[in-house]
């Protein structure tokens, strides 16, 4: 059960060791926001090329239909992976060995919709994968495994994303192996120590050039490629791509060279290095400052 492209090195790796997909249950296709196009999920397009069947309802909460489908299916283990719906407490054990979920963070830690972006935007120095149980409350049930990598202040949210999830497909086949064969322990979280990381919403990747240089640069690491960061100047929304920390001195919010680098509230600097203009496409910053307004001596407000 999973949805995004996060979701299919894990499945993709379960099809190609042997492992007998019954059946995968994926998000409902969407329209796209400009528009008719619909647009498959990437769990979609994966099972479709691999000829996996596939189910994609709009909800299993009081959906008698797919309840009884699992229930008939009668299958070992469900492996959940970013699958965007809450599992029904009544699914828990419609399979001998109950439904696992791969979690992008180091639980307890991150719990919920956004972990990798949140570990990101924290300034995390780790983050990694959990493999847990599926119990009702979200992300709170006993964990087998912990897989962790390093976090420093270059990696955005998309890399870290393909760095899990590939950790993820070739570490979940021994779990597998060892849960049918009733060899992994499971141990409780420790419940104190959740936290929590919310649905990101757009309006989160505004700058205030106030904040600190490395809190800026973890928000728009964060939150690559989408929603991004951005500014806004003369009535125009800038998304800043990639960055890195200066160490220019100056006025919060001023351009203080000809290469976009910006004074931020802790009396050091962001120096810009692919940005994008409201409605064009992305542009390294020697490009971008060839026609741009923003010039050397600009000032970035909070507005």
């Amino acid at each position: 059960m999973g949805t995004p492209l996060f979701a299919v090195p894990i499945l993709k790796s379960l099809y190609q060791n042997g492992y007998q997909i019954s059946v995968v249950y994926t998000q409902p296709p969407q329209k796209s926001q400009r528009g008719q196009k619909i647009n498959k999920s990437p769990i979609q397009g994966i099972s479709e090329t691999l000829n996996i069947d596939f189910r994609s309802p709009f909800t299993l909460k009081n959906n008698d239909e797919e309840y009884d489908f699992i229930k008939k299916l009668n299958a070992d283990l469900a492996i959940v992976v970013a699958y965007g719906q809450i599992i029904p407490k009544e699914y828990l054990n419609l399979t001998k060995k109950g439904f696992i979920n791969i979690h992008g963070s180091i639980l307890p830690k991150w719990r919920g919709a956004a972990p990798i972006q949140r570990s990101i935007m924290n300034l995390d120095n780790e983050t990694g994968i959990s493999i847990m149980k599926i119990v009702e409350e979200l992300d709170s049930g006993p964990v087998s495994n912990i897989y962790k990598i390093k976090l420093d202040h270059k990696n955005n949210a998309q890399e870290i994303s393909e760095k899990l999830s590939l950790l993820a497909a070739e570490k979940i086949l021994d779990n597998v192996d060892n849960i049918l064969d009733d060899k992994v322990k499971f141990f409780n979280q420790d419940h104190s120590k959740a936290t929590y990381a919310k649905k990101i919403s757009k309006i989160e990747g505004k700058i205030n050039w106030n904040d600190k240089a490395f809190s800026i640069l973890g928000k728009i690491n964060g939150l690559f490629p989408n929603p991004g960061a951005f500014f806004n100047f003369n009535g125009e929304r800038y998304k800043i791509l990639k960055a890195e920390i200066g160490n220019g001195k100056g006025e919060v919010g001023e351009v203080i060279s000809d290469k976009l680098e910006i004074v931020c509230g802790s009396n050091n600097s962001i120096k810009v290095l692919e940005i994008q203009r409201q409605g064009k496409k992305p542009q390294k910053i020697g490009e971008f400052m060839l026609g741009s307004q923003i010039k050397q001596g600009s000032i970035l407000s909070n507005v």
